[in-house]
């Protein structure tokens, strides 16, 4: 199946979706092809016709010789340079299903005539996704103005197929689809992560026997949050048939506040699909063609900052955030559940034994140390991503990078940790069910299964690192596993 594109509009989550994640497959409709050759032709009569016209990459030389005008005789020669000079960036390479969602975000500056650019630059982009290998491109070393070491090497190859046109290399290399593609990526994990989220915290709450009324539905109309609500809704419908005998006064802090955090988890995930969604479409080219009009009968070009991202590190450094505080509370949540004072439960926050010494509890005590290990990795890739200052060795114009590579490795990164701090907590409960005799709630039972059937209940010392990591392991691809519908809620 194949998804077409007709507007701009086209690209957005639930189609970046398949063809990023399903590897679907991009057909350009005939109606865009024809807009695209339309915008094409008023273009070159624009550069044509108005001799004093200016417009950068095009009637100027780039980067800082951008004062330089070019003869008429040179401009051929210039636009036939290849994209390769800045194909320097290199290092923790993008899965392929980001460099397919960057190919995917690099038609919306081409289906309403808007980079100036042949149909068969935007044919042949769209053919890349056909479902050959993609080019490799790398995360790091991204300190660009824009996202030009990104783009050169994911185009490189496709420039060689012809002799280029004036404006065709600008229009493979300009614009912002990597932040939108990085945006996209993290809002579509982040459902996922907040779902395993969810699961793990309830089924801590049910092994602290932690009060329900923490979760009351009177705290949706008080509250008065949507995101909070949503955060109170999921844990009540996982707490259904929840055991009898509650602790008879309230829990801990870090139960309490967990549907304030979780709903603060369902805002970032907001903002991070609405920011996704805007940036996917969005004309970010540099400089962008405007179709004729009234005032201007062969259109126009007009040079922004267009390509600059505004929104995709902040809301990806929002998710950071919230992976970092939801780290936390599995930490603080786990440390009560072994200690016996506070759960109300045999005491199993037991270390330092004799060697050879057991008493059937196990080794689990030491899994808040590794918590605390993975907590601060989080905590650490959980700051704020501010705009790098870009020093290219005298290139004046480019003092200002982009910072949407450094967000997204970031959440990346505390998201990984939060698959792990969550892992260990399920761990933990799981052995508190365990000890106390009890059953997981009906909508819980499942994922018991999965937890237990991964790392048993710890009745004597063993090495639990390999089975933490194996069940890490699952949870994180849990989160990247590819469905046939995923459940999108854009803002």
């Amino acid at each position: 199946m194949a998804v077409l594109l007709t507007t701009r509009q086209d690209i957005n989550l639930d189609t970046t979706y398949r063809v990023a994640w399903q590897r679907e497959s991009v057909r350009i409709a005939g109606t865009a092809l024809d807009r695209i050759a339309a915008c094409r032709g008023s273009f070159l009569e624009l550069i044509d016709k108005d001799p004093d016209v200016i417009i950068y990459g095009v009637t100027t030389a780039m980067g800082e010789l951008a004062s330089h005008r070019l003869s008429l005789e040179y401009r051929e020669r210039h636009a036939r340079i290849k994209p390769y000079p800045a194909a320097t960036s290199f290092g923790d390479y993008l899965p392929d299903r980001v460099v397919r969602g960057i190919v995917f975000a690099r038609l919306a500056n081409f289906l309403e005539g808007h980079a100036a650019t042949t149909p068969r630059i935007a044919m042949s982009v769209a053919a890349m996704l056909d479902g050959g290998p993609m080019p490799a491109v790398a995360a790091s070393g991204q300190g660009g103005a824009g996202e030009i070491l990104a783009l050169y090497p994911l185009f490189a190859e496709l420039s060689t197929q012809f002799e280029l046109e004036v404006r065709e290399r600008g229009s493979l290399i300009n614009g912002s689809p990597c932040a939108a593609a990085l945006t996209a990526d993290t809002a579509l994990t982040a459902r996922r992560r907040i779902q395993l989220a969810l699961k793990t915290f309830a089924l801590s709450i049910e092994a602290f026997r932690a009060p329900l009324e923490h979760y009351d539905n009177a705290l949706d109309d008080l509250w008065g949050d949507e995101h909070e609500a949503a955060a109170l809704a999921g844990l009540r419908m996982y707490l259904i048939g929840a055991c009898e005998g509650r602790r008879n006064y309230q829990a801990p802090v870090s139960y309490r506040i967990l549907p304030r955090l979780l709903g603060h988890a369902y805002r970032a995930l907001a903002a991070a699909e609405r920011a996704a969604t805007v940036s996917l479409s969005s004309v970010s080219d540099n400089p962008v063609y405007i179709a004729p009009d009234a005032t201007h009968p062969y259109g126009r070009c007009i040079s922004t900052g267009g390509y600059h991202n505004a929104m995709a590190a902040p809301a990806m450094d929002d998710l950071s955030a919230i992976w970092a505080d939801l780290s936390l509370l599995a930490s603080r949540q786990a440390a009560k559940l072994l200690d016996g004072r506070a759960s109300h439960m045999p005491d199993m926050l037991v270390i330092g034994r004799e060697p050879g010494e057991s008493d059937g509890r196990g080794n689990i005590g030491y899994i808040p140390m590794t918590m605390s290990g993975y907590l601060e990795q989080a905590k650490s890739a959980a700051q704020t991503t501010f705009i790098p200052g870009s020093d290219t060795g005298g290139a004046g114009q480019d003092d200002v990078g982009t910072p949407a590579f450094l967000a997204w490795s970031k959440e990346a990164k505390a998201g990984q940790c939060l698959d792990a701090s969550l892992a260990m907590l399920a761990v933990i409960a799981s052995q508190a069910l365990y000890i106390t005799g009890r059953q997981a709630p009906l909508h819980l039972r499942d994922f018991m299964d999965m937890v237990r059937g991964t790392v048993r209940p710890v009745a004597e010392d063993r090495i639990l690192g390999p089975e933490l990591e194996r069940l890490t392991d699952n949870f994180t691809e849990q989160v990247f596993t590819v469905d046939e519908e995923l459940e999108l809620a854009v803002a």
